[in-house]
């Protein structure tokens, strides 16, 4: 999905009375022959000799993207930006290099913008439903694509995401029905991958486990199928298997967000907190804010005795989820580690009341672990 728009000599004619032209002659020269080292010196020669130049800035941004040196890339893209606000091609490009450091959340509200400014712009719009795909906005991406994707009924890419976003948003039968296409191709990895997650959604994790086994089987580097078989292998207990699978998806995609979370989840049971703490970062950068996310780092704070860091998670997430049963435990726990025995015993109050109310909205005669594993 990646475009770099390589303007070709910059306009040099608009621009040789202010800046010598033989230095960003070569800088483009060098650019297109691949030599990234020298092209990048140039066009930063360029900028020194004169004033400053929106395309020598997304030359350069697209050279240093090119490097991997996506930092850098977006810093220059912001300045092309601020002469040119609407230049849709740096700003498509500025988004991409986002998307590829794993920045998700900055990559959307990019497309976001750029889609304002060219509503059909299909790339700018799959590449949207993409990031939102990631960050679990199902229903965002459900209504982006819906309203195109009949004019696109034989773009497969689009079918796909659209049809996965419903069959996630527990819109199992109107996902098929977009899906059908890839379907009637006959057994393939993308086909147990949406069958595998469909069955997860309804707690089948043994059937789920099956498909989505098969899925991984059939395309090793299909995206997502590593994270979901990961899932139906910490349902059923299987958590070495589980963290494998894990990992194996983030070989492919180190910012797939379910990976990262429930990769920090295993590694915080075996108490190894600090390489926890680096999965649940890259899951924050996927989605900032994740309630989640937060929880498990305030519980392990408290493991690692950082008792006001994990206060300062805790309090946030239920303050945001106050039905958040197992992080008003943890809180309780940090309330009378710091001696603060009122606020302690409010939380342990609203634990009571908390489980009180499950309680009361099970069948009876039947428990809470068979009610959500039918």
């Amino acid at each position: 999905m990646t475009t770099i728009v390589l303007a070709l000599l910059l306009g040099l004619q608009a621009t040789r009375a202010q800046a010598p032209d033989a230095v960003l002659e070569k800088a483009v020269a060098a650019h297109q022959a691949g030599n990234l080292d020298a092209a990048v010196a140039g066009y930063r020669a360029y900028l020194r000799a004169g004033p400053d130049n929106v395309n020598v800035r997304s030359n350069l941004g697209a050279a240093l993207a090119r490097q991997g040196r996506y930092s850098e890339a977006i810093q220059e893209y912001k300045a092309g930006l601020k002469l040119d606000p609407s230049h849709t091609g740096i700003s498509l490009n500025l988004a991409l290099a986002y998307y590829k450091m794993g920045d998700i959340g900055d990559a959307a509200k990019e497309l976001t913008t750029l889609r304002a400014l060219t509503p059909d712009n299909l790339q700018a719009t799959l590449l949207l439903a993409d990031c939102w795909l990631q960050m679990g906005e199902n229903g965002k991406v459900i209504e982006l694509l819906s309203p195109v994707q009949k004019e696109h009924a034989a773009d497969l890419g689009m079918a796909y995401v659209l049809g996965t976003a419903l069959v996630r948003d527990k819109r199992e039968q109107e996902g098929q029905k977009i899906l059908d296409p890839i379907f009637q191709r006959g057994d393939s990895a993308e086909t147990r991958l949406l069958i595998g997650t469909a069955k997860l959604n309804s707690a089948d994790f043994a059937g789920a486990m099956e498909d989505l086994a098969k899925a991984v089987q059939m395309n090793p580097n299909l995206p997502s199928a590593n994270a979901y078989y990961g899932q139906s292998l910490m349902a059923t207990g299987d958590t070495a298997g589980a963290a494998k699978a894990f990992q194996q998806e983030l070989k492919l995609n180190p910012n797939d967000f379910n990976s990262n979370l429930n990769l920090a989840v295993i590694l915080k049971q075996d108490q190894e907190w600090d390489e926890a703490l680096k999965y649940l970062a890259r899951a924050l950068r996927v989605r900032p804010g994740d309630l989640r996310v937060r929880y498990q780092l305030g519980t392990i704070y408290l493991s690692q005795g950082k008792v006001e860091q994990a206060r300062k998670e805790l309090e946030a997430t239920v303050k945001e989820a106050p039905q958040f049963t197992e992080a008003h435990v943890s809180l309780a726990t940090v309330y009378y580690r710091l001696k603060l025995k009122a606020e302690g015993d409010r939380e342990r109050g609203i634990v009571q009341k908390l489980n009180a109310e499950a309680q009361a909205r099970q069948p009876k005669g039947q428990t809470e672990t068979e009610q959500k594993n039918p």
